[in-house]
């Protein structure tokens, strides 16, 4: 099994510098990693760094908390896909689905969709702050709004994807959206444990020990 070409080798932490980012694409290349995921302000370094390779570039959008104005969240991905990013990962709007706005949460979601057109768009649910029933919930707005991936998690929530979650998840879209797993995929078996199970791609900064060593590093995301 290729496990390569189903990883996002991510790094969104604050403190990334660009030489971080730099090593980052030297190693998504090196690899052959299906994508670079970043913030923002790095997508333009990344396109540089990535010119003449197959690498895909994500974005995050709303990272890591969700909470911005969807108008907000609409700039931010326009932008992204103007600077070369062809994937957005965004946040949802957290409170809002808790508090039952789930018209607001699946507008916000089909906004940014319209707004990246054939770019690939993958919505963060952030599982950990969510019931059994939530997850479900959300997985279908993001179904009804054209999503093209539902992801479990930032990575910087309480806890990451999870074998249960990620079930339910394709239980409710079943083949109208793929999958990813992102938060503490950190070894190889269990990266292949949810290839098996259907993910499509799995978020993680743990990419190059997965496909040499299969080491865990606690210290990664």
């Amino acid at each position: 099994m290729e496990i390569n070409k189903y990883i996002d080798h991510t790094l969104l932490k604050a403190t990334a510098t660009k030489e971080q980012i730099v090593k980052l694409c030297a190693e998504a290349k090196e690899h052959n990693f299906y994508a670079v995921c970043v913030n923002g302000s790095y997508v333009d370094l990344v396109k540089q760094e990535l010119e003449d390779s197959d690498v895909k570039i994500a974005a995050v959008i709303g990272f890591p908390l969700g909470a911005m104005t969807t108008e907000a969240k609409v700039f931010e991905a326009k932008n992204c896909v103007e600077n070369g990013a062809s994937e957005i990962d965004m946040v949802i709007n957290i409170g809002k689905l808790l508090d039952g706005e789930y018209e607001y949460v699946e507008q916000e979601i089909r906004l940014i969709k319209e707004a990246i057109g054939n770019n690939v768009l993958k919505v963060i649910f952030e599982n950990c702050y969510l019931s059994k029933e939530q997850i479900k919930r959300v997985s279908q707005l993001a179904v009804n709004a054209g999503a093209d991936f539902v992801k479990t998690s930032t990575g910087f929530g309480t806890d990451g994807a999870t074998f249960e979650d990620v079930q339910l998840m394709k239980d409710v879209v079943k083949d109208k959206a793929q999958i990813k797993a992102a938060g503490g995929v950190r070894d190889a078996a269990t990266a292949i444990k949810y290839i098996e199970m259907g993910v499509t791609r799995l978020g993680t900064s743990s990419g190059v020990s997965l496909v040499t060593t299969g080491i865990s590093d606690k210290n990664q995301y």
